[in-house]
């Protein structure tokens, strides 16, 4: 069985684990010849997916959710070493996939169209239709390291449930589990025309794939820089994109303290800070910020790091040294201009301590920047205009959060903060999977989340019928 469309290829891209530099495999890197292959199979793919019945392809959905689930500690310890995230991370990131395959699996039988009343204008009288949803064609997934196996699962998922062929292009730093969730489609009876996974370098064959107008859609969750690129190249054709985002928190006076800082050090700290939701900025009253802020510290310097196949660690790695080098970089220059650090902010390799700053000054680059490391932000606040405030004033939108037992402050919050979604008691680190999930402002276009990505990934067709 093929998997890989450039499989057969001479040059090889290997695999490191970044705790300790292992290499743990080897995959191909594609060639122009390579890209175009992918592509030519995938527009033969896309004639047999639409002609897939929704019951078959919601059965290669569900049986290939119960193969990952079969499979679960297999693919978690896979997710662990190519990437950052600690193997309990893994499991939990695993264990998502399966939930959405089926979801997915479930809402391939809900894409939906509707009557239309033509009589609602005059001229109309002797017309009735309706309309139903069509799969768009070739779809181009590209995938980013943090999330290498369900960021995977969220768009083949819907890409699959739609009647869509997929050319898939993981992260090159962690390809390996994007890999074996298309080894489970195939298993689980998916044509191998509907899926091409292609690994290389994203520079020299992302534009190719990208420009190609073969290809009816782009997907892309990855950095804003990326972003801009692909959307410059892209031409006529849908594009969704998730890119990142600065969470800002806020941590009102009538917040219940120990829960807050429980979530919010998870929510800054989970894969290493490598997260798009991750919790950046924290704003938090001035009546409870040193009480908050003593407890955010204690429990942040119990956090253990190190090796990510250990049941007690905490935290791993950064995704590469070089990444680890960037964060640090942002810190020492955060505390030149005048933040103070008060835990953290040494590195050992890939390996940065989980860092807390505060009188962090609004000029520093890890102050307006996606910071995308193990690295969080306090700042003191008096009222709740004023927080909301600074939470909005970044370029960014994609979740905010708020702590408070006040139900207007609550509300007030869910509609004057702007982003793609409000968190309430709890951080910006949550998200269902079955959820609009996406952001406004430089934080993305569009939505995810099965159900949403489905519209994305469908377009209506109307059908009127004239009575003579």
């Amino acid at each position: 069985m093929q998997t890989l469309t450039n499989e057969k290829c001479s040059e090889k891209i290997n695999v490191y684990d970044p705790f300790d530099n292992s290499l743990i495999g080897t995959v191909p890197k594609a060639s122009k010849e390579d890209v175009l292959a992918a592509i030519e199979t995938a527009v033969k793919g896309f004639k047999i997916s639409k002609n897939l019945k929704v019951y078959e392809r919601a059965d290669i959905l569900f049986r290939t959710a119960e193969y990952v689930e079969k499979n679960l500690e297999d693919f978690a310890v896979t997710i662990a070493r190519e990437g950052s995230k600690t193997i309990k991370e893994a499991r939990k990131e695993a264990r998502r996939c399966v939930n959405t395959l089926r979801v997915s699996a479930e809402e391939s039988k809900r894409i939906l169209g509707e009557t239309i009343p033509y009589d609602s204008f005059p001229g109309g009288e002797n017309r009735v239709g309706y309309y139903y949803r069509f799969p768009i064609g070739v779809i181009l997934a590209i995938t980013p390291f943090n999330d290498p196996l369900n960021l995977v699962a969220h768009k083949l998922g819907p890409a699959i449930a739609a009647g869509n062929s997929v050319i898939l292009k993981p992260a090159s730093v962690t390809p390996l589990s994007a890999i074996k969730l298309a080894q489970a489609f195939f298993e689980s009876g998916l044509p191998a025309e509907c899926l091409q996974v292609i690994t290389g370098n994203g520079n020299e064959i992302g534009p190719m794939l990208v420009k190609d107008e073969r290809i009816r859609m782009v997907s892309f969750t990855g950095g804003l820089e990326a972003g801009k690129e692909v959307a410059a190249m892209a031409g006529i054709k849908k594009i969704g994109m998730e890119l990142g985002s600065n969470s800002p928190v806020i941590v009102w006076k009538d917040a219940d303290i120990d829960y807050a800082v429980e979530s919010c050090v998870s929510g800054a700290f989970w894969a290493a800070g490598q997260n798009c939701i991750g919790v950046q900025r924290i704003y938090i009253h001035d009546s409870i910020y040193e009480n908050f802020r003593n407890k955010f510290v204690e429990k942040t310097l119990k956090y253990k790091i190190g090796n990510k196949l250990n049941e007690d660690t905490d935290m791993g790695p950064m995704i590469t040294e070089k990444e680890a080098i960037r964060v640090e970089k942002w810190v020492k220059e955060a505390v030149e201009a005048g933040a103070r650090c008060l835990c953290g902010g040494k590195r050992t390799g890939a390996l940065m301590e989980p860092t807390v700053l505060e009188n962090v000054p609004e000029t520093a680059r890890i102050h307006y920047d996606e910071v995308f490391g193990p690295a969080v932000n306090l700042y003191k606040v008096n009222a709740i205009d004023e927080a909301i405030e600074k939470s909005n004033s970044l370029n960014y939108g994609l979740l905010a959060g708020i702590f408070t037992s006040d139900i207007n402050i609550a509300l007030k919050a869910a509609y004057d903060l702007d982003c793609g979604g409000v968190m309430i008691n709890e951080s910006t680190d949550y998200r269902l999977d079955s959820m609009p999930f996406g952001g406004i402002k430089n934080s993305g276009l569009g939505r995810e989340g099965i159900k949403f990505s489905l519209q994305e990934m469908t377009e209506p067709k109307v059908v009127c019928f004239t009575r003579i």
